[in-house]
């Protein structure tokens, strides 16, 4: 125990994150972690995983369907369940949310089904930690709506009430404050195959205003940046993006593939939600030029498009709010799946027939090209009601997937047991 925390203590010296934590604008009990001190924060809250919520739960999962051999169960019950990471060791799989929590989920026998969920680092002040990644080494980051975390042992002190913690991105630095917004506000974090974390910002318009262009596209915002891991060497990595809430690297040739969310008002079935490619640094997705697509925004219509700009590899369906993806690299399921996309529609919010609550699973040829399916639907009853909304898929150590669900806020573990 000496040992790892004199290694964690030197580890942020060596990468001055330890210099950072001197602000004196450092909220609640980030500090005193920062500096390996107690806070006196001793009460976890719990979430009960059985009783009659958690078999509501299990009806619903009747309905849904997916193709022959695969299998859905619940696997936690995690209010306002939105993006995961899985911890490198299995033992643990974080889960952000849009709200003040992010949960630890614990399967303690290995029964594919969670014992424990309960809230992680309970004397943090978290503001909308929707996003949490995890680099392979084991450092747990948590993206917010305006600052970065870094949790250098989360696997190893999450049973505690206080955890080693640090800003890589404190308070305030990743967006200007006055840019803060309630909308479009769920970051997400992935570590590339170049070690650098990317972190998604979406611009909180439903169409970016001119004279706010050039300070988005200077700051990030309306696209994704990246950064070394420890924060240092910011740069704008995409350009033109709406509202990214998914994102990962192809297993093979390392290229980022996100979604996006189109322009809203513009009908029920234009335009199109987007799955893209990206193949270099700085390519632009067209965002306010373009909605969706080729579809042309009406706020810029006749305009000149002053960028180069990449189309999607997939049109999606429009308004199925396609968020949370990841690319499948388990040993499970069968071959046609090895390196295809596995991504979460969300569902539509004012479409006048719903459209989305499904898993979505794209597959890419050798030549990068996509094409699209549904995976796993039934979210949405005959009443047009919804059931459940995807938010986000995860891979398990053993090849099965988690899909979560905020509105039900649940995790759902899709497994394969053959025909």
């Amino acid at each position: 125990m000496r040992y790892l925390l004199s290694s964690i203590a030197a580890l942020a010296l060596s990468t001055g994150l330890a210099q950072a934590q001197a602000q004196t604008d450092v909220p609640d009990n980030l500090e005193k972690l920062s500096a390996f001190q107690t806070t006196g924060v001793t009460d976890f809250t719990f979430v009960e995983q059985g009783g009659d919520y958690a078999e509501g739960i299990k009806k619903n999962l009747e309905r849904i369907k997916m193709p022959p051999g695969f299998k859905i169960e619940l696997y936690a019950v995690v209010p306002d369940a939105r993006h995961m990471a899985v911890g490198p060791q299995g033992i643990v799989t974080f889960v952000g949310t849009r709200k003040d929590k992010v949960w630890s989920v614990t399967d303690r026998n290995k029964d594919r089904v969670a014992d424990e969920v309960k809230d992680f680092a309970p004397s943090l002040r978290f503001s909308i930690p929707n996003g949490p990644c995890f680099s392979k080494d084991g450092f747990l980051y948590i993206a917010e709506q305006n600052r970065v975390l870094l949790f250098p042992a989360a696997e190893f002190f999450y049973e505690s009430p206080d955890v080693a913690a640090f800003n890589l991105v404190k308070q305030g630095d990743l967006i200007p404050p006055e840019e803060e917004s309630f909308n479009h506000t769920a970051r997400v974090c992935k570590i590339g195959p170049d070690g650098k974390i990317y972190i998604s910002l979406g611009q909180p318009f439903n169409v970016a205003p001119p004279e706010k262009l050039d300070l988005y596209s200077k700051v990030g915002i309306g696209g994704m940046i990246r950064m070394n891991l420890d924060g240092t060497g910011r740069e704008v990595y995409t350009y033109g993006i709406r509202n990214s809430v998914g994102h990962d690297f192809h297993p093979v040739t390392g290229e980022l593939w996100f979604t996006d969310n189109q322009v809203d008002g513009m009908g029920d079935d234009i335009p199109p939600g987007e799955l893209n490619r990206q193949t270099a640094m700085g390519q632009n997705f067209g965002h306010p030029w373009y909605g969706g697509g080729d579809v042309r925004t009406n706020e810029y219509a006749g305009q000149e498009v002053p960028v180069d700009v990449v189309m999607p590899a997939v049109e999606m369906v429009a308004h199925a709010a396609d968020l949370g993806m990841t690319f499948y690299t388990g040993n499970m399921f069968p071959e046609k799946y090895k390196n295809a996309i596995f991504s979460a529609q969300h569902g539509s919010w004012n479409r006048t027939t719903p459209v989305g609550a499904r898993v979505m699973v794209t597959f890419i040829d050798d030549e990068g090209n996509a094409t699209s399916e549904p995976f796993a639907e039934g979210w949405i009853d005959e009443n047009g009601e919804y059931l459940g909304r995807p938010v986000d898929v995860a891979q398990l150590r053993d090849g099965s997937i988690l899909v979560s669900d905020d509105l039900a806020g649940a995790l759902y573990r899709i497994s394969y047991e053959g025909n």
